[in-house]
């Protein structure tokens, strides 16, 4: 089911300016890797997270003052889980007059009937990225934005790297292998502190998501990030030096966009 709401539907939008610090990341991290041009139709994946929430406020502050034109919109994926209900963005998501597409799918019951030999978070994340595809293709969207931030780009290489043997994170920017749409990442020089601190200041309707099979113990992710953050408190400069040592793997690809 795919509910798409516009802004004629609701109230007068209620604008909110994020503050210049994650603006300013955020506009660095645009023209590094060149993630938005010129008459992009950019769809945000929008989990209701801190994360999610505060990368919609400022890709709709761009909207309005970047020398660029793009449109933007947002879509969810409702996986019908009694633990994770993201429905009053609905109404949020309309006082802010951004198109919004609510995607709902069984996924838990989808899960013990289609999972093979894989985690439930693993597939849980394919269901919801292909339907995230699905949608902006419906839509005519040709990018899809992602909130992954640069807490997140560091987890993912020292896990990589722990347990894969390989240098890897996420991209900042990249074509899908179908070669339709591209994907990008607008947070990958903000630290998850400044969303966090951003969507508390704002008073932004965090959902809290809080899956059982995914919460029910420690994850290696959830291992990780508490890893760094410890040594971070004797090295303060650790992310940064983790960011120069991850920029070309964050890179690869973008030639080809």
């Amino acid at each position: 089911m795919n509910a798409v709401f516009q802004q004629d539907d609701f109230n007068t939008p209620a604008f909110v300016k994020p503050p210049k610090s994650l603006l300013r990341l955020i506009g660095k991290a645009i023209g590094d890797f060149g993630l938005i041009r010129d008459g992009d139709r950019i769809l945000l994946g929008l989990s209701g997270g801190k994360d999610s929430l505060s990368l919609l406020h400022c890709l709709h502050h761009f909207q309005r003052h970047a020398p660029i034109q793009f449109e933007f919109g947002a879509v969810t994926i409702d996986p019908q889980s009694g633990a994770f209900d993201p429905s009053p963005l609905i109404p949020y998501l309309a006082s802010l007059g951004i198109p919004y597409h609510y995607v709902k799918e069984p996924i838990l019951e989808l899960a013990e009937t289609h999972m093979q030999n894989d985690s439930y978070c693993a597939f849980c994340s394919r269901m919801k990225r292909g339907l995230m595809y699905k949608t902006a293709r419906e839509h005519g969207y040709n990018v899809l934005a992602l909130a992954q931030h640069l807490d997140d780009l560091a987890e993912s290489f020292l896990m990589s790297a722990f347990h894969g043997g390989k240098l890897k994170t996420m991209k900042a920017h990249y074509r899908i292998e179908a070669g339709d749409l591209r994907v990008i990442r607008p947070l990958v020089y903000v630290r998850e502190r400044q969303t966090a601190d951003f969507a508390k200041a704002s008073g932004l309707p965090v959902i809290v998501e809080n899956c059982p099979a995914c919460f029910a113990m420690p994850t290696q992710r959830h291992h990780t990030k508490l890893l760094l953050l410890n040594e971070e408190k004797s090295h303060p400069k650790l992310y940064r030096n983790l960011l120069s040592a991850m920029r070309p793997l964050m890179r690869e690809g973008i030639e080809q966009v």
